[in-house]
């Protein structure tokens, strides 16, 4: 397995672990609405560190290529409310089209 899929495995496993915690600390008392718009956002903001250093990290450099633009057009069809997986494809369709102009 390589390093990238042992990130996504370590990643995923801390984001159960860390929604759990809380209702398994707690039992069945809610948390306090500060601590739970934290827990909320952080499955999201892991998500999108890893697809930062994803797209834009090559070793231990940053590299700009053909998977910004495809990412960027992903963002804006997810901004426009275009279903995940429809967003994944435009995002590969660019990404594709552009290493074959470059």
């Amino acid at each position: 397995m390589n390093d990238v899929w042992v990130v996504v495995a370590v990643v995923g496993v801390a984001t159960v672990l860390l929604k759990a915690a809380g209702p398994v600390f707690l039992g069945r008392r809610p948390l306090p609405h500060r601590v739970q718009s934290v827990v909320d956002l952080l499955a999201p903001v892991m998500l999108t560190a890893l697809v930062a250093t994803q797209t834009l990290g090559d070793g231990e450099e940053l590299s700009v290529d053909a998977r910004v633009p495809g990412v960027a057009a992903a963002g804006v069809a997810i901004w426009r409310g275009v279903p995940l997986v429809a967003a994944m494809a435009i995002a590969a369709v660019v990404t594709a089209l552009i290493r074959l102009v470059a």
